[in-house]
């Protein structure tokens, strides 16, 4: 159980490759790698030592998020974490963005998720390299499991590697995962107030993504609102509006891969 949100099982998370349609592997702890493995246990207190319990699951997990930047920094791979609500279609944008960016640099991907390989079978048929790391009961990733799926997806040098959290909109924003860009998604059927309901992950975000701009027709948002919400909570925020569907506003999000990478994307033609 994790506890600084009191998520999880006893039995930890299982890493599953799925890279080639050919076969899966069940990692563990004691895998190997690229030289940062780092157990993750967790330590156990009585209920009053609460917020020192967390401190430290948090200051561990921030260690290994460490060592996961600087082993990624040192191969030059972009990662970039994208932590949304069930349904605003991350594993969409993922998809579109290997099949209009993959052929510019490598792409891989690490689908984290509390049951079933469906969304990583979706990214495999992209042709993208791609880890699934399903949580059970837990509700996010965090450094020690994107360690642990880096040594089994090993991605190449200068890769872009796309992080699908779990879908939630709480528990994801407390953890580092060794990523350079922090990214929300959003899309118009859940309501413009998201970061008025949820203020701590839009001001950790680096980028706020409205998706299925495309269903503003037929449904109630307020892109200005909500773009104003986000960015009184965070005045640094960068915002792309976009539909992964049509494909509108994408040149918006390949921008900011861009701008967060050594290696700049090019804009493509929808």
């Amino acid at each position: 159980m994790c506890e600084t949100c009191g998520c999880g099982d006893t039995t930890g998370p299982r890493v599953s490759v799925v890279a080639d349609g050919e076969h899966e592997q069940e990692h563990d702890d004691h895998g190997h790698g690229h030289g940062h493995g780092h157990e993750h246990d967790h330590e156990h207190g009585h209920p009053d030592h609460t917020v020192i319990l967390e401190q430290q699951v948090l200051a561990k997990n921030d260690g290994i998020a460490v060592h996961n930047r600087e082993w990624m920094r040192s191969r030059r791979i972009t990662a970039l974490n994208i932590m949304s609500s069930p349904g605003a279609g991350k594993t969409t944008l993922l998809a579109r963005t290997i099949r209009e960016l993959g052929c510019q640099r490598p792409i891989a991907v690490i689908e984290g998720d509390q049951e079933t390989r469906l969304d990583a079978e979706r990214i495999r048929e992209t042709g993208a390299s791609v880890v699934q790391v399903n949580t059970g009961a837990g509700c996010h990733l965090d450094a020690a499991m994107i360690d642990r799926a880096l040594r089994a997806l090993d991605p190449a040098e200068e890769s872009l590697l796309l992080i699908e959290n779990v879908g939630n909109l709480v528990c994801p924003a407390l953890f580092d995962l060794g990523e350079e860009g922090k990214v929300v998604l959003i899309s118009t059927p859940e309501g413009a107030d998201k970061p008025k309901k949820y203020p701590h992950i839009f001001a950790v975000a680096d980028l706020v993504v409205i998706n299925k701009i495309d269903l503003l027709p037929y449904v109630e948002f307020d892109v200005d609102a909500c773009v104003e919400q986000a960015r009184i909570l965070n005045p640094a925020v960068r915002v792309a509006v976009l539909s992964t569907t049509t494909g509108e506003g994408m040149d918006e999000w390949y921008e900011w891969i861009g701008s967060r990478s050594a290696i700049s994307p090019v804009a493509v033609d929808n």
